[in-house]
């Protein structure tokens, strides 16, 4: 079984209370809870932070055991180099995802440190975007 884990950054703790036109009602731990039912083939984890080392220790954690990462940066998308860099610097095959699409918002919102180390870029369908991540890890 493939071990997948979800990495969120930060205030993706907040779906669900947050800008709910942008990012929808549902909380990520609902919405995670039905993600292991409905993708009972990985083994499924998750980590959220809002702080950039430990995102970058979680990162360094798993990215030689696991055998996918999907990487919600948020935020430290358009901001952090180290990041960016220990996407670069592990095996595990990393998809990055956004919620929304980062291209329709402010023009910082363009720019990603992590696109261009990701095995690929999933952005604009909404919680959807873990889900066809998710689909990229099963063949």
């Amino acid at each position: 079984m493939k071990k997948i884990i979800i990495i969120n950054g930060p205030n993706l703790n907040l779906l669900g209370k947050r800008e709910p036109g942008i990012y929808g009602s549902k909380s990520f731990e609902d919405f995670y809870k039905d993600l292991i039912v409905k993708y009972n083939c990985f083994e499924l984890s998750l980590f959220q932070s809002n702080i950039e080392g430990e995102l970058i220790d979680k990162i360094q954690e798993v990215g030689f055991l696991y055998d996918g990462i999907i990487l919600n940066a948020a935020a430290y998308t358009h901001t952090s180099v180290g990041i960016g860099d220990v996407v670069k610097a592990i095996q595990t095959p990393v998809i990055e995802v956004h919620i929304s699409n980062t291209y329709s918002r402010e023009e910082f919102r363009h720019q990603s440190y992590i696109s261009a180390n990701a095995k690929g870029v999933i952005l604009g369908f909404g919680l959807q975007s873990y889900e066809l991540a998710l689909q990229s890890f099963i063949s």
